[in-house]
């Protein structure tokens, strides 16, 4: 127990106890002999071991906690191939800056070098995914390694780090070591130079049509309030996009989502919050030409700005927000020329919003079969909590649900990120419902996103996980499919096979599961997933024909 009195620990017991003192409640694995020590150290600390059934699911489960609870989410991948399977996993986290703690397995040190099983050096391959790499030279050294690389974690710029632990040191016994050390909330930092605040804030102030495009790291970096105080009393549309979804509720006035051309590209100022110019927003050419660029960013960008930035705040966000709202604070927003100029132009944005949700209303009850993918939105619309999280594993079928479901609380939206690894959905899933077990967890899924972590079914039904998975079922690799055969005039490498009965692996492996091919049988087949107590999975054969329009620029 975490009381215990002895002095010394093996080194699997000292590594669990620090995590245990530094909030970690769950470990993400899947089974290795290199870890067995650290499982006993968790088993003896009170560390829930949940396991998986591939290393790149426990360590996406890690990063799904650290999305769902802005804490850092930790895996364990045995040596060799467990750490290998997890490299696509960890540089996902590394480009979503989520804070992930990966603890590797490695071969003995007094063997190294002599081929023991799986012996191989992770941390060269490793380090350029992580803040930190390294290897413990002792069992003695591991709870201060801990405290170092969740603190590295958790600095901005977030992201993943890395621990190798040899064989033998784990068994090893070592001294208990002080207390944990304080990791770092730099939300609660200082916020931007002053300086660079009033800059902004006369570009703000003089504006005519600002916005707000905002994305991850504002929600890494706990701004949402502040950014919603900025932008009511100053009355600035906001866009959001990555892990910012639901920062603002998409069902306040202020908050768009169909505009999003309009509103970036007829922009004279943007608050660019959290988000990177990258191919979301068109290496920073959704924004128009003319428009003055403001980036706001918990640190400096890691990659330089593909366009010029008029001005740059980086800092604690909160603190960044507050002193940019007062700064372009003046008397009588929303009356004089200054406030009728920007309540035409949110006027106008949502003109353009309601225009554009009027017209998916055909799509989501569209009566063909298969079904059109939207018709799948737009029973679940009705079907979702508030707070339902909702997680895209998926291309064309994905894309649609990027475009149509609505968030409205931070961290309700989980989806691969800019690096775009399928088979990060189930990991994401499991730890979702575990962090929040009383809140519906949708998984939406491709059918080839399906194919990369189908087994995770196991592990959702063997930890008794009720997350409930809705495939789009088209037969083929639409977001590959229809692009080559507009470039070429055929395809290839882009067929499944039709109407695959993903349903009945499903149910075999211990979840509840159903067909639907027509739109009739879908609401029912919906309402009796989510009341089904287990992990459940609804595949609806959809149109392959129908495909998502695509106009971003990816190179």
């Amino acid at each position: 127990m975490a009381g215990d009195t002895q002095t010394q620990l093996h080194g699997g017991r000292l590594i669990a106890r620090r995590l245990r003192a530094q909030g970690v409640s769950k470990l993400f694995t899947l089974s290795g002999g290199h870890l067995f020590s650290i499982y006993d150290g968790c088993r003896a600390e009170g560390i829930e071991i949940v396991d998986v059934r591939h290393e790149q699911s426990a360590a996406f489960a890690a990063e799904g906690w650290a999305k769902v609870t802005r804490t850092v989410g930790v895996c364990a991948l045995t040596a060799g191939p467990g750490v290998t399977n997890g490299l696509s996993a960890i540089a996902s986290a590394a480009q979503n800056h989520s804070p992930v703690l990966a603890l590797g397995g490695r071969a003995p040190a007094f063997r190294w070098g002599q081929g023991s099983l799986q012996e191989i050096d992770h941390v060269p391959f490793v380090a350029p995914l992580v803040k930190l790499a390294a290897t413990a030279g002792s069992a003695a050294e591991m709870p201060g390694l801990i405290d170092r690389a969740m603190s590295a974690s958790l600095t901005p710029h977030s992201g993943p780090t890395f621990l190798d632990f040899p064989l033998d040191y784990v068994f090893m016994e070592g001294e208990q070591q002080g207390p944990a050390a304080t990791l770092p909330e730099p939300w609660r930092g200082a916020g931007a130079d002053q300086q660079d605040s009033d800059r902004a804030a006369v570009l703000l102030r003089g504006a005519q049509r600002p916005v707000i495009m905002a994305g991850t790291n504002l929600y890494w970096g706990r701004g949402e309030q502040q950014l919603l105080a900025l932008a009511e009393e100053l009355r600035v549309p906001v866009f959001l996009n990555g892990q910012g979804r639901g920062c603002v509720p998409a069902d306040h006035e202020l908050s768009f989502s169909r505009a999003r051309s309009a509103g970036l590209g007829e922009a004279d100022v943007a608050l660019v919050i959290g988000v990177p110019l990258d191919f979301r927003l068109g290496f920073g050419g959704a924004f128009a030409p003319e428009a003055q660029i403001v980036a706001i960013d918990v640190a400096a960008p890691e990659r330089a700005h593909p366009r010029r930035v008029t001005a740059g705040l980086y800092g604690a966000l909160p603190a960044t927000l507050d002193a940019l709202r007062d700064a372009a604070r003046w008397a009588g927003v929303g009356s004089g020329r200054a406030g009728s100029e920007r309540e035409a132009w949110i006027s106008s944005l949502r003109q353009i919003e309601d225009q554009k949700r009027g017209e998916d209303a055909e799509a989501l009850n569209d009566p063909r079969a298969p079904l059109h993918p939207m018709r799948i939105y737009g029973e679940l619309a009705q079907l979702l909590d508030r707070d339902a999280i909702v997680i895209g594993d998926g291309g064309d079928f994905v894309s649609f649900a990027g475009r149509v479901v609505d968030s409205y609380r931070p961290g309700c939206w989980l989806d691969p990120g800019p690096y775009g690894c399928l088979g990060s959905g189930p990991g994401y899933a499991l730890a979702a419902k575990l962090a929040h077990p009383q809140r519906q967890v949708l998984l939406l899924l491709g059918d080839g996103a399906f194919g990369f972590s189908a087994m995770e079914f196991d592990t959702l039904a063997r930890h008794g996980v009720g997350v409930v998975g809705v495939i789009g079922n088209n037969g083929i690799w639409a977001l590959e499919k229809h692009p080559m055969e507009f470039l070429y005039g055929y395809s290839v490498a882009a067929e499944l096979r039709p109407e695959t009965r993903y349903d009945q692996l499903v149910e075999a492996l211990g979840g509840y599961a159903e067909l639907v091919r027509e739109p009739s049988e879908l609401r029912p087949a919906l309402e009796r997933a989510f009341a089904a107590g287990r992990p459940a999975l609804v595949n609806v054969l959809t149109d392959p024909s129908v495909a998502y329009p695509r106009r971003a620029n990816l190179a």
